[in-house]
């Protein structure tokens, strides 16, 4: 019989978290990603737009990957098949931006457009994989402790990497040292890559779904479900309220472009503080947790804080607090999500439950399109700061009320 809580296993999970974000900080969507787009368009409409396609499309691809993952007994080897294509996509930026660059800088924005929304829609197919295989292989006493231990190694990782972008963006010109930063970056993303597939022994699922006759059936079925049940409709729009950090986020280093000298290091140190607050959440308080409405809510509570103090800040201590607080919220909002649609779906109706609560909630990965309409209309970063705090406070409120519902998988009520 299959024995869960494999320390194999979660050494697999661990060093998979800390060689992809040791790859991926370099296009950190609140500090590095938003200077990239603006050296090649100085648009904050089109920041807001590359932002949301770096993890935007995976919204396209959730519900399809449902449709067909609750009927796998096994996940792994297409798996296998998401983390190449990841891989190929986030290559092909650095191929872009080295071989044209300024000299096409129309075409080495819609490349890295391109590379960016193709590494997205991938991710939709591996969120759902990837939560079957965290729910099989862990309890859920040991999946908050090995999340927890992904976070901190992840938030290590990026301090490393971090240390690594303000060296290559203070020694290279642009855009040559972006280009070098997603090649290498590519290349050690492979390696976690390569170590989560080798994860020992996934269990075979026993309790499948039978697969519908068709992808619209699916999706009738599955938002039947949505509607019948009153706890995943009020944790999905909670979810989706924690995006409403994405409405400023990747402003606040723009902002602090025109308040601040910013050189490479500083943003390096800004990468550097954002992880600390990552490692400090997950160290010293997400893994002491396992109430995950709990989590939910004080992870609102962080980013309301970051917010509050962005609206006063003028130098860039105020702006490290800013991404500090960021990074202890986002961690929690992350951990939190995952385990609770773990806790209250049906093991058959698992990969349904995940892309139904991804899907509706990940529309939010869309608010730095609106945060960019906003600036560009009202060029008031004081505005979109305060819309993110009234949404950010709602979503807290609404947290709160999870207690509320009973867990289906205990009691059927509803």
């Amino acid at each position: 019989m299959y024995k869960q809580d494999n320390p194999t296993n979660n050494y697999k999970n661990v060093a998979h978290a800390f060689f992809l974000s040791l790859a991926i900080t370099i296009a950190e969507p609140s500090t590095v990603l938003p200077l990239i787009i603006e050296h090649f368009s100085n648009s904050a409409l089109v920041v807001g737009v590359f932002v949301s396609l770096l993890r935007g499309g995976a919204i396209l691809t959730q519900l399809y990957a449902a449709f067909h993952a609750q009927s796998y007994k096994k996940v792994l080897p297409y798996l296998k098949k998401v983390f190449f294509f990841r891989w190929l996509s986030w290559f092909s930026i650095g191929l872009s931006i080295y071989f044209i660059g300024d000299a096409d800088k129309t075409l080495t924005l819609a490349l890295i457009g391109l590379g960016l929304f193709g590494f997205s829609l991938s991710a939709g197919f591996g969120a759902i994989y990837f939560k079957e295989l965290q729910a099989k292989l862990f309890s859920k006493t040991y999946r908050g402790k090995t999340m927890a231990n992904r976070q901190v190694a992840g938030s290590i990782a990026s301090i490393i990497s971090g240390g690594i972008a303000g060296y290559v963006l203070s020694h290279f010109e642009a855009p040559l040292n972006y280009a070098y930063l997603f090649i290498v970056s590519s290349f050690i993303m492979s390696i976690g890559f390569f170590i989560f597939v080798t994860i020992d022994d996934e269990p075979l699922k026993e309790n499948v779904q039978e697969k519908e006759k068709n992808f619209g059936l699916f999706i009738k079925n599955a938002f039947a479900t949505f509607k019948e049940d009153k706890r995943l409709q009020k944790q999905t729009l909670a979810i989706f309220l924690s995006f409403a950090c994405y409405l400023s986020i990747p402003f606040v280093i723009l902002e602090a472009k025109s308040t601040v000298t910013l050189t490479g290091w500083i943003l390096g140190e800004f990468i550097l503080v954002q992880m600390l607050g990552s490692i400090a959440g997950s160290s010293l308080l997400w893994r002491q947790i396992n109430n995950y409405e709990r989590m939910l809510s004080l992870s609102f509570l962080f980013m309301i804080a970051a917010f509050g103090v962005a609206l006063f800040a003028h130098n860039s201590y105020l702006y490290a607090l800013v991404f500090f607080l960021y990074g202890i919220a986002l961690d929690g909002f992350g951990n939190s999500g995952m385990n609770l649609i773990i806790e209250i779906a049906p093991e058959e109706k698992r990969p349904i439950y995940t892309a139904v609560q991804t899907n509706l909630s990940s529309i939010g990965l869309f608010f730095p399109v609106l945060g960019g309409l906003l600036l560009k209309s009202f060029e008031s970063y004081e505005l979109i700061y305060l819309l993110t705090i009234g949404l950010l406070f709602i979503g807290l409120v609404i947290s709160l009320q999870l207690k509320n519902y009973k867990d289906r998988n205990h009691e059927n009520s509803f």
